[in-house]
């Protein structure tokens, strides 16, 4: 018989990269403690070579996700939902205990972030007609204007709401066709670390989502200034390092999006406000044939 004074497993998790759980190549990691400083587990703290390993992982996997169709986006995205459900009591604890929230808050936070991913899922087939269209145009030629996505995103994530911010930021980059290299919350992690088990055990393919786990403003200053990221959420940044991460991101002619001025409300209907920064319109002229 096992008795009751058995040892904890303590746990030490890893980054999301390529669709695999690598260690940081640094070897770094560090405590994660709930909201009353007791341990939770370790967290590998990413590097600059594991983001720029992200970020390789991420380009290689762009070509195949923007281009599927949007609907089978929309039908990946679905299922990253249904193994969410899944783990709905996991992703409940996780957020009760780093952010210090009763067991009803963090389940209403929890409800509110799949919900959030389902309503981002149903916009993949949709942009399209509502963000591009027809343009007149004066002579024998057809006009079209279409969204398309802008690439490799790099995102900042909020710090202080682990899963429905989380979700609030990742969500729209997904479901616009670019692949992602997220930072995560550094004292709250856990949520998004086992979102990453989640990504992996469902239809997204390796690549398309990155989850780096440390801090943001070690990492976002690589990610700013990488040239083969074509844009940056600053949503997770430090306040007083927004500015130079937006500087940075201009050397290589990002697109930017600036980080709120006070922590935004995650349950607010987010409009398209989140997936037309991550969108490039083509236009097309074609000869109307007699």
């Amino acid at each position: 018989m096992i008795g009751n004074d058995r040892l904890a497993v303590r746990k030490t998790y890893k980054l999301y990269v390529n669709g695999a759980f690598p260690r940081s190549e640094s070897g770094r990691t560090y405590e994660v403690t709930d909201a009353k400083g007791h341990f939770l587990a370790n967290a590998a703290e990413a590097s600059r070579k594991d983001a720029r390993d992200a970020v390789v992982a991420a380009r290689g996997a762009f070509a195949k996700w923007s281009g599927a169709t949007a609907y089978n986006r929309g039908q990946v995205l679905y299922r990253v939902a249904e193994v969410m459900e899944g783990r709905h009591v996991q992703f409940c604890e996780e957020v009760a205990a780093g952010e210090g929230l009763s067991a009803s808050k963090a389940r209403a936070a929890v409800d509110a972030a799949i919900d959030r991913w389902v309503w981002y899922a149903g916009w993949t087939d949709k942009l399209a007609a509502v963000l591009g269209g027809a343009n007149p145009v004066a002579g024998p030629y057809f006009d079209f204007s279409t969204p398309e996505p802008t690439g490799v995103v790099a995102v900042l994530a909020p710090q202080q709401s682990s899963l429905l911010g989380l979700v609030s930021v990742l969500a729209p980059v997904l479901a616009t066709g670019n692949t992602a290299v997220v930072v995560t919350s550094k004292e709250r992690p856990l949520p998004a670390v086992t979102l990453g088990e989640v990504l992996a055990t469902s239809d997204v393919p390796g690549g398309v989502v990155n989850l780096l786990t440390g801090d943001a403003g070690e990492l976002g200053t690589w990610l700013a200034e990488h040239a083969d990221v074509d844009a940056i959420d600053l949503t997770g940044a430090p306040s007083h390092r927004a500015m130079e991460f937006e500087r940075e991101a201009a050397g290589t002619i990002k697109r930017v999006l600036r980080p709120p001025v006070t922590e935004p409300d995650w349950t607010a209907d987010p409009g398209l406000a989140r997936m037309t920064p991550f969108l490039e319109t083509k236009t097309v002229w074609h000869p109307i044939g007699l």
